[in-house]
């Protein structure tokens, strides 16, 4: 270890006193205060103006991000990795073929220093000169911890861990490429070509299996990046670990086979020993279960929620099993990512952050092509072609194998996909149990945590959420897609934010006929459109009188159908439509406002009351368009009432009885007419008792429009609602930790000054410094 030592310190002495190691750190001490700055000074620019124009702005999104990590490849340390292509050759092109240049290899073989010191203290060099470049990065890290308030120290740490693990893979590259050729400028372009190859090859050939395997094995792209994000795991450490063993290994063969006179069979084979035996280590170093992970971003941005990692918890050792179904006829928005090619990026990119807590989960695929029964699209498309042929030609488009997937009658054998409408989709079984979880044709396309953990709950827990919405009487419906139906609400399985993908389960109830099931969470009457009949009546009394949870959705005109029974509960809908004039709207469109009781409505969900206290706190509140409102009163009777939507108190919105005209002019308040004003009107009440051992929770709203498919923005306030009536077990409130490093700390003219400083000061002296070194060497 002391040779080692001693001729890394040599090598090391040598490096500084060439031109091209000072050129190189100049020229990256230049990149690092651009990269930065320009950053900090824009930015600086930004919250500057915002704290002049606009009182309430509170601060960026993350700027450790923003300024370093800057989505993976546009921040500080991403620009750096881009730029790596331009030092790394420079650096190592003439690392050990100087050395034959020079004539000095010959001396080496025949000095006692063993070969692989000469190798290792060598790299030993290099890696010293690779601390100080990641000190220099770290300079910057901690300038910016000066200049941006409450930095996220971790993630900036895990940046460097990742730039000091691949600028050293990369000189381990560039020392193997410098010693198989006497070449400097050869060894530099095969270090380069090499590099670029190793950063593509894992897009290459991943149809297939074991070559798939392979190649994302070898492949560095991604890695990185997850450390750029905050990730860093044993699994990545040891690539980079085993990636630079390899090549310098590689460097060590090569000076041994330049002196041994061995056939070109035992050379291949050390070689060979050598990846292998890498190959071994690295699959047993990436297999789930023996992965250490850390994240190190303040608020955990690349772990799954408390809830989320408790759940899985909950499933113990029992296996997990998922089976993606690819529909090769399926061509919606991102349907490649399905794809036999993209099963890597499928499984690291979306399931790991699940496997890290729960690693027996086994991973099936199905392939095949089909189309939903009575859909001829592709057959108009493709007119006298069979499904067979058809499909058939989309796999020469997509350039997949036919062979590979099932045809119609194969398929539905194992499987009815018809409810999918045949589209990609995820089906996780558990324990005999099963369900669906599915992709979403939006940019995203993954389902997002909170549907996961819903799919992973409604498994492991034998409690399940389940609606029914009573029919019979012209309710609106949760089946039906037409604009003043409930189905983008509950159950179109394409919509991200819809019940049925967050663990609910509807079922309709016609009350004429059934009785209401015992399994039953909560009943919706949805709007009905004529008087409810003795039977329904009495059914509905009975189900609220013995502690049922219930919402109710009454419009203006229909307030005689439902006042009888929620009189039973002290509730009424008062006469009249509700009227708001505006500039822009119908008058039967009102906006009433959110109150403080409603943010205190859920426990779970948190961000949804704090988001509407911090309005509060502005003076201001949440509005929520309802079109076409009743407006509601309650009297005293054994529920707790908490007004939930309520209309200004300036008086603005009145009650017009009889027919309200909205495509004429403004109508007028006529108190003749029976047309009515108060200071406030209630629109959304929620009720609550106890009745034994459970609370009773009713929510009563004076309009249905607003859980319409055309209103997606008053969705949530739905949701939430039957969250409340659900006790918040369903939908799963996915909580994240806030960032709090969103504010500069300083000026403009102060990122200016930095700027000046670190873009030209500091380069200047160290270009000084650096020759001063330099000139007196060669004098020496």
């Amino acid at each position: 270890m002391k040779m080692i030592i001693k001729i890394a310190r040599t090598e090391l002495w040598n490096l500084f006193f060439s031109p091209v190691a000072w050129f190189l750190t100049l020229i990256f001490l230049v990149i690092c205060a651009v990269f930065y700055s320009t950053s900090l000074v824009q930015l600086a620019n930004f919250q500057d103006s915002l704290l002049r124009t606009t009182p309430s702005f509170e601060g960026f999104g993350s700027l450790t991000k923003s300024i370093f990590m800057g989505q993976h490849k546009n921040g500080f340390v991403g620009n750096i990795f881009s730029n790596l292509y331009l030092f790394i050759p420079l650096l190592t092109m003439g690392l050990i073929n100087r050395e034959f240049n020079s004539g000095t290899v010959k001396l080496l073989y025949s000095s006692p220093v063993k070969l692989n010191q000469i190798v290792w203290g060598k790299y030993l060099a290099v890696m010293a000169y690779n601390m100080m470049l990641m000190f220099i990065m770290a300079l910057f890290m901690i300038i910016g911890a000066f200049s941006i308030k409450n930095i996220d120290i971790g993630h900036l740490f895990a940046g460097i861990i990742a730039f000091y693990l691949v600028v050293c893979t990369y000189t381990a590259i560039g020392m193997f490429m410098s010693s198989i050729t006497s070449y400097q400028i050869v060894a530099a372009i095969a270090t380069f070509i090499l590099l670029f190859t190793l950063q593509r090859i894992g897009g290459l050939w991943q149809e297939y299996d074991f070559i798939r395997d392979l190649t994302w094995f070898l492949s560095i792209e991604g890695r990185a990046q997850r450390m750029l994000s905050g990730l860093v795991t044993t699994r990545d450490i040891m690539y980079y670990v085993l990636v630079t063993y390899t090549f310098v290994t590689f460097s060590y063969l090569s000076l041994l086979h330049g002196r041994e006179l061995v056939s070109k069979t035992k050379k291949a084979g050390r070689y060979l020993a050598v990846f292998l035996s890498v190959m071994v280590v690295g699959y047993l170093t990436s297999r789930p279960g023996y992965i250490g992970y850390w994240d190190g971003t303040r608020e955990q941005a690349n772990t799954i929620t408390a809830k989320t990692q408790n759940i899985l918890k909950n499933m113990q050792d029992e296996p997990l099993e998922v089976t993606l179904y690819t529909n090769l006829l399926d061509l919606g928005p991102g349907f490649m990512k399905t794809r036999p090619g993209q099963r890597n990026k499928y499984i690291w990119n979306f399931w790991d952050q699940y496997i890290r807590f729960k690693p027996n989960i086994k991973f099936n695929y199905e392939l095949y092509y089909d189309v939903k029964d009575g859909d001829s699209a592709y057959f108009k498309r493709m007119p006298g072609m069979s499904l067979d042929s058809i499909a058939r030609e989309i796999a020469k488009m997509q350039e997949a194998d036919f062979d590979w997937y099932q045809n119609p009658a194969t398929i539905r054998k194992k499987i009815n996909l018809q409810p999918e409408d045949m589209h990609a989709v995820m089906l996780l079984k558990y324990k005999g149990k099963q369900i669906f979880l599915r992709f979403f044709p939006d940019p995203v396309f993954w389902p997002s945590e909170n549907h996961v953990a819903a799919a992973l709950k409604r498994l492991s827990n034998d409690t399940i959420p389940r609606i029914y919405a009573t029919t019979g009487n012209l309710e609106r419906s949760m089946e039906k897609t037409g604009e003043r139906e409930f189905n983008v609400y509950s159950l179109m399985k394409t919509s991200r934010a819809a019940l049925i993908n967050h663990g609910f389960e509807f079922d309709t109830l016609n009350l004429q006929q059934q009785q209401i099931p015992a399994d039953i969470t909560t009943l919706v009457l949805a709007d009905p459109k004529v008087v409810l009949n003795d039977t329904v009546t009495a059914r509905l009394k009975q189900y609220i009188n013995t502690g049922g949870n219930l919402l109710v959705l009454g419009e203006p005109g229909k307030q005689h159908v439902l006042n009888p029974l929620m009189q039973n509960v002290g509730i009424q809908l008062m006469p009249g439509t509700l009227v708001q004039i505006s500039k822009n709207e119908t008058p039967d469109k009102v906006t009433p406002f959110v109150t403080m009781d409603h943010s205190w409505l859920l426990k779970e969900n948190k961000h949804f009351g704090e988001d509407i206290r911090a309005v509060f706190e502005e003076g201001d509140s949440v509005k929520v368009l309802h079109p076409g409102a009743a407006p509601l009163s309650f009297s005293d009777s054994n529920f707790k009432v908490t007004r939930l939507m309520v209309t200004g108190p300036k008086g603005y919105v009145w009650a017009k009885a009889g027919q309200l005209v909205t495509d004429s002019a403004a109508p007028v308040m006529v108190a003749g007419e029976g047309d009515y004003k108060q200071d406030s009107f209630n629109v959304a009440l929620a009720l609550n008792r106890q009745t034994g051992k459970i609370e009773q929770r009713i929510v009563v709203v004076g309009d249905a429009d607003f859980l319409s498919s055309m209103r997606f923005g008053s969705h949530e306030f739905g949701r939430n609602y039957l969250s409340w009536m659900n006790y918040e077990s369903y939908p799963i409130a996915i909580e994240n930790i806030p960032v709090i490093d969103r504010m500069l700390t300083v000026s403009l003219k102060a990122a200016k000054t930095q700027k000046i400083i670190l873009v030209w000061i500091l380069p200047a002296a160290f270009l000084i410094l650096g020759s001063v070194i330099l000139l007196r060497r060669k004098r020496q």
